[in-house]
């Protein structure tokens, strides 16, 4: 039992032996020391306080303000759709063809009666003519063919409507229907919409409502895009919705690659307030990490994490870590790393 004790002293001894020579041999480097990095040329600047915009936030969605829903204007089924989702179309291009059997049938029996119609209403106005009928029959001949005439009228038009053409130039959006389905009147098949003119919607409350008027520009974010675009406020609604106590506004918005649907914040300036604001070029991303690089005393440059807000003209505001005073490198960052020496 002794002797078993004896050898796990000695064991503990020697391990606490090889440890602290291991600790002694690491030499004068601390934990975490970097080696001088190399000497980047790049231009530095001074983080100033200055004075932005506060911004509200506005949820919002783009909208078309030319959007067509095309239905059909007779009852039939849908032989074919000659459009695909995301096809440009012209104005009267046509959309989707409607079987037109019945129609058809209903605007031949509608012909056929308005020839007989006819030959009647021409036997009758010679006759009349020759006084060996009475007016009264005359006139009633006259309105049966004006009767079959007008039927005839609405059945070929009946027959023109199976084939829908485009109302507007435009996208197409939406297939609401395909080939074999059952058209209505009144129902849509397709949805047509202008790209071209675009608006954003949001509803505001009265605190913002009284920051804006009709012409203002304002700044939108829009999902999917980098920056921001600018939009004009177009109409602002009399009247709250009685259920949010939110005002409707619409602002006109145009930029390439818009699409209705979309998700955006439009951005109206309630004020102003102290912050802080970089050069968007400052910015770089390091591991999916948005940054930039501040100088010390030394010159050395290293990377810091910073939590970012809006952009002003070219500008970003910088939310989180960063403080007035400090130096910053503004141009050239793309070509830094932590520990290089930045030569100014």
């Amino acid at each position: 039992m002794k002797a078993t004790t004896m050898n796990k002293w000695q064991g503990g001894l020697l391990a606490a032996l090889l440890f602290g020579s291991l600790v002694g041999c690491g030499g004068g480097e601390q934990p975490g020391q970097a080696a001088p990095g190399k000497t980047v040329k790049a231009e530095i600047g001074v983080v100033r306080a200055s004075r932005v915009a506060e911004q509200y936030p506005a949820p919002a969605t783009l909208v078309a303000l030319e959007s067509v829903p095309v239905a059909s204007r007779i009852m039939g089924y849908i032989r074919a759709i000659d459009v695909v989702e995301g096809q440009a179309v012209k104005a009267g291009q046509r959309l989707f063809t409607i079987d037109a059997t019945d129609a058809r049938s209903q605007a031949d029996q509608a012909n056929a009666a308005l020839a007989d119609a006819k030959a009647n209403f021409d036997r009758f106005a010679n006759l009349y003519k020759d006084e060996a009928v009475s007016r009264q029959q005359y006139e009633k001949m006259k309105l049966a063919y004006d009767q079959a005439r007008a039927a005839a009228d609405s059945a070929n038009n009946q027959l023109r409507y199976a084939v829908v053409v485009s109302p507007i130039a435009g996208v197409v959006t939406q297939k609401l229907g395909n080939a074999g389905s059952l058209a209505s009147p009144g129902q849509p098949v397709v949805v047509v919409e202008n790209p071209a003119r675009l608006q954003v919607q949001t509803q505001v409350g009265e605190e913002v409502l009284r920051q804006i008027k009709p012409g203002d520009v304002v700044p939108v974010e829009v999902d999917g895009m980098s920056g921001v675009v600018e939009a004009r406020v177009a109409r602002i609604s009399p009247a709250a919705d009685p259920v949010s106590r939110t005002f409707l506004v619409k602002l006109d918005i145009a930029a390439p690659g818009l699409k209705s649907g979309l998700f955006a914040r439009a951005l109206f300036k309630m004020g102003e307030r102290d912050g802080l604001l970089v050069p968007k070029n400052a910015l770089v991303e390091r591991a999916g990490i948005v940054g930039l690089f501040v100088v010390d005393a030394q010159g050395m440059a290293h990377f810091r994490m910073v939590r970012t807000g809006a952009e002003h003209n070219g500008q970003v505001e910088i939310q989180a870590g960063l403080s007035a005073g400090e130096r910053i490198v503004v141009n050239g960052a793309d070509k830094l790393e932590s520990g290089d020496r930045v030569q100014g």
